[in-house]
């Protein structure tokens, strides 16, 4: 009996196991293989999501099971698994639900409810390559946001511009708000840039609001935009884990032309004295060569998600170490993060956990020996025997025959980099609990708390030996800084949204309130030589300094839809902020907006290749208060220097003096009109958006002459001013080819913006030229541009340049524009601005069985830029200086002929319209690897070329003012990505 009870449950589970097995696939869709989307065997909890390469597994027992298959914006699909062991999908987009649903201030919307202007990128498209910051993953990717890298230094971050600049003192920064915590603009001491402490990685999308309709939400922090970050998920399902490494190699392509040593040599010898003749080395130095290097870097991360029980979770490492093309140059950043998403009491408590953590380890390297590189004389060595560490300098000798530095030569560029030690560490925490909760009595109502931080350390030193020339005055350098930040974020909202069957509506209101508490920490040093003696007057009044301010906020929002076709928005939010007098402290800040999804009209209805159309219209305002210190509105006193010391009998005291202060200062305030309209032709496989848009901004937070006496300064911030912007925005996107083996997609984007001042004076003052700004190098004091009404901001201010009948400049001739027949500053005009009038951006990609190859370009127009190391290098004065020594110049000198600098001259200022592909990747698909991993390799190029008329290093430099710039280097990038 014992016998024939085991043998029946031998076969019983033989059967059972036999109905068990693991059904693998890969999903996609027209562009390739699908990340995330859920895989779930139907009715029941057994799920799973597709990996990097859209790959998935999942167990089903039975032949009667049926997976379904869905992702955001495609149509869901349900295959029934019968005897199949290899289930592969291919999803459709649906016209209708395309990307249904997208992230907005404080919840998401179905994106056929949006009625404001907004971009959403996923990680899908991002940018590729050897990405440090997260703005660089959307580089050329939506139109109206001007993307512009700081230079080559590894993780320096970029200039980032949507829709223009709105200020000209305050920031001109978009909010940045990660996982419903918004990040501070302010900068952390050590690092080059606050968002390369966060790992790009780590980004599942990036959304960006444009318009007041999308930003009002935000308030007084949105005049310049706000781009929301949303980090990676865990998904249900069978854990994954995702592997990806690279390797990186940069080299510069394009140095400044100088003179080589021949070319030095020859110019010297043929029209210098004899005593400069006497001077020439006999060595062939490129110092450029010698400061420049073949850079490499690796980066490389891992991360585990899935699902325990009911808790979804992710967890991911990163490590990039990475060293710049400048000698010297290197940044590391190891980071880690959290998210975990659990749900409770039958999913009416939902959790969402972030925590994200980096420490990064920078050594900057002397960057002036950029400019020392391109100025130094070509025929002297690197090294000889001194006392300024045996690297050659030039000297001269006082009255007694002592060698000393010569003050006016530059020092050696190999010893700036060599002999400077400048590290930091910086330690930064962020995150939130975000908890909502869906009242059981009434689950359309939704109560949401967001608790976050933002904390972080900065701390660094710099060391110079006494040899090196650059500190010799002083024994060299051996200082510290350390600064600690500690933002607080505290945000509760209710959110309730209801489907009114009845009247075919839907209604979508949130109410909340904000506080937001910023404090830093500043430490106070006195300076250190190299032999730790304090500099005499350099140590501190006060130990440490703590600004801090706060912000308090309401905030409201009504979204009300009319039978899917009509949509109305309004929203409302009040802020108070503490660096406001209680008087002027709030400011409230309104949008309304309308969307018409025109295709859903009965005439429309009929026409099959028409799958979108949507008109839309906002109008709203926004606020600014960055940029000005927390405490303007105050009369303070400050202590001062140590130079400015009064003597009462024999003794000297620091005396106090009272500040400049306007006890009325209030808030900058933007507003934003724009009409838009969205487009989608056969099945949205062509689709894309049209968007005129015109922003004013008034009470500029602006530094005015004021009348002496009537404060306690001749200069003071204040409300004046009105600035413009008014623009053009098109986009579209399309699949030029949907086979089973080929898919070809393509995008363009194309930016018109034109800005303006409209007003800079309290009073009319028709004789009032404007604001010099843009400090320029080689003439102390003088400025290269001016912000004047009815003028671009950062407009050139210069002398309109003569030349001879052979083309070249006469040197030292302008044009007499107002004809008194004088040239004086009178003549000086407005010409051109730094700002691109129309940008453009394109990306394509094509998929070729497991082959893909993708790209992305951009141009810039009517950008143009000062040549300010031909401005200041390229004259012979340079070389055959009186001051005991020879510097090199560029070989404009030949081009010019200029003997005396002509820094005002228009002759500098050059078009730098340009086209540069940033980016060229060709991947390849290589499947499953002994059948336990899918891997990916991918080969990219970055900075492939450039194609402009600008003569300098680079056509792209956010200020328009081209000197000592970090070049851009060409950067290759090998990667693997392995999911298991």
């Amino acid at each position: 009996m014992l016998v024939l009870v085991v043998a029946f449950l031998a076969l019983s589970m033989g059967q059972v196991f036999a109905q068990q097995r693991t059904i693998t696939g890969t999903v996609s869709d027209a562009t390739g293989p699908m990340v995330g989307v859920s895989v779930v065997v139907k009715g029941t909890s057994t799920g799973a999501s597709t990996d990097l390469n859209g790959r998935y597994s999942i167990p089903v027992t039975g032949t009667a099971a049926t997976l379904q298959f869905t992702f955001i914006g495609y149509v869901t699909q349900e295959i029934p698994v019968g005897s199949q062991s290899t289930i592969n999908v291919t999803l459709a987009q649906d016209a209708r639900a395309l990307d249904e649903v997208v992230v907005i201030g404080y919840g998401t919307q179905r994106k056929g409810d949006v009625s404001g202007a907004l971009s959403s990128v996923s990680s899908k498209d991002f940018q590729r390559g050897n990405v440090t910051t997260p703005e660089q993953l959307i580089t050329g990717k939506v139109a109206g946001v001007q993307i512009t890298s700081n230079g080559g230094q590894p993780g320096s971050g970029s200039t980032i511009r949507i829709r223009g600049g709105a200020s000209l003192n305050a920031s001109n920064d978009p909010l940045f708000v990660v996982d419903g915590v918004p990040l501070t603009g302010y900068g952390i001491s050590g690092s080059t840039n606050p968002l390369s402490l966060l790992n790009p990685n780590d980004i599942e999308s990036m959304t960006i609001l444009k318009d007041a309709s999308a930003t009002a939400i935000y308030g007084s922090r949105a005049s310049n935009g706000v781009v929301l970050i949303t980090t990676k998920k865990g998904q249900s399902g069978k854990p994954t884990v995702n592997f990806g490494s690279q390797f990186i190699v940069s080299s510069v392509t394009k140095k400044v032309e100088v003179l080589d040593a021949n070319q030095f040599r020859a110019y010297v010898n043929e029209r210098g004295t004899a005593a400069q003749k006497s001077l020439l080395g006999t060595a062939n130095t490129d110092w450029q060569d010698e400061i420049y290097r073949t850079a490499t870097g690796t980066d490389n991360n891992l991360s585990f998600s899935g699902s325990y029980k009911n808790m979804p979770y992710r967890v991911s490492a990163g490590y990039l170490n990475q060293n710049g093309v400048l000698r010297t140059d290197k940044f590391e950043r190891k980071s880690g993060a959290i998210s975990l998403t659990p749900q409770f009491l039958d999913k009416h408590l939902k959790i969402d956990l972030n925590l994200k953590g980096s420490i990064t380890n920078t050594r900057f390297a002397n960057q002036g020996a950029i400019g020392a590189a391109v100025a130094f004389d070509p025929t002297q060595p690197i090294r000889t025997d001194n006392q300024f560490g045996n690297y050659f300098e030039w000297v001269t000798k006082d009255d007694q025959g002592k060698i000393l530095l010569n003050p006016n030569a530059a020092r050696n560029p190999v010893a700036l980099l060599d002999l400077r030690n400048d590290k930091s560490e910086v330690r930064r925490s962020f995150g939130n609990a975000q908890i909502d909760y869906s009242f059981h009595f009434l689950p359309e109502l939704h109560a949401n708390l967001n608790l976050g931080y933002d904390v972080a350390k900065g701390q660094g030193t710099i060391f110079v030996p006494a040899q090196a020339a650059q500190s010799f005055a002083v024994g060299g350098v051996n200082n510290k800084y350390l600064q600690n930040v500690d933002n607080k974020v505290l945000e509760f909202y209710f959110n309730y949204t209801k489907d009114l069957e009845g009247i075919s509506s839907n209604v979508n209101a949130t109410a909340g309130y904000g506080y937001y508490n910023n404090q830093t920490k500043n430490f106070n040093y006195p300076s250190f030589n190299a032999a730790g003696e304090i500099l005499e007057g350099s140590v501190p009044t006060y130990p440490f300094d703590i600004p801090e301010n706060t912000l308090i906020s309401y905030y409201g929002r009504l979204i009300y839809t009319l039978k899917d076709k009509y949509t109305l928005t309004g929203t409302v939010r009040t802020d108070g902020s503490s660096r406001f007098s209680p008087d002027v402290r709030w400011g409230v800040f309104p949008s309304a907006s309308f969307a018409w999804q025109v295709n859903e009209e009965e005439f429309l209805r009929s026409k099959e290749a028409l799958s979108d159309l949507k008109l839309r219209l906002s109008y709203g305002i926004t606020g600014q208060q960055e940029g000005i210190s927390n405490y303007s509105y105050l009369p303070v006193y400050g202590l001062s220097q140590e130079a400015s010391q009064y003597q009462l009998g024999n003794n000297y005291y620091l005396m106090y003096s009272p500040s400049a202060y306007d006890a009325n200062i209030k808030w900058e305030q933007t507003a934003t009109s724009n009409l838009g309209i969205d487009y989608g032709f056969f099945n949205n496989r062509i689709n894309g958006s049209i968007d005129i848009y015109k922003k004013k901004t008034k009470d500029l937070l602006n530094v005015i002459s004021i009348p002496v006496g009537s404060n306690f300064s001749n200069q003071i911030l204040t409300n004046v001013g009105n600035i413009e912007n008014k623009g053009l925005e098109f986009s579209i996107n399309g699949v030029a080819v949907q086979k089973e083996d080929v898919n070809w997609t393509l995008g363009l984007n194309v930016t018109a913006n034109e800005n303006k001042i409209t007003n800079l004076t309290a009073s009319d003052d028709p004789d009032f030229p404007g604001n010099l700004t843009g400090g320029i190098s080689g003439a102390t004091g003088q400025s290269i541009q001016i912000n004047s009404v009815n003028y671009r901001t950062y407009s050139f201010y210069v002398y309109k340049q003569v030349y001879g009948q052979d083309g070249k400049p006469l040197e030292g001739v302008y044009a007499d524009l107002n004809n008194d027949g004088i040239i004086n500053q009178k003549d000086l005009y407005r010409y051109k601005a730094p700002a691109p009038q129309v940008t453009l951006g394109f990306n394509t990609a094509v998929d070729y069985k497991k082959w893909n190859l993708s790209t992305i370009m951009r141009a810039y127009l009517g950008n143009y830029m000062y040549n300010n190391i031909n401005a200041n290098l390229g004259v012979s004065r340079n070389i055959l200086n009186p001051a005991g020594f020879l510097g090199n110049g560029t070989t404009n000198l030949f081009e010019s002929n200029f003997n005396n600098n002509q820094y005002q001259s228009d002759y500098y200022i050059e078009n730098a319209s340009f086209l540069r592909m940033d980016n060229l990747t060709l991947g390849y698909n290589a499947g499953r690897v002994l059948d336990k991993a899918d891997l990916r390799l991918s080969l990219t190029c970055q900075n492939v070329f450039t194609v402009t008329k600008y003569s300098g290093v680079d056509p792209e430099i956010n200020s328009g003012i081209d000197n000592n710039f970090y070049l851009r280097p060409r950067t290759f990038v090998f990667g693997l990505n392995l999911g298991f």
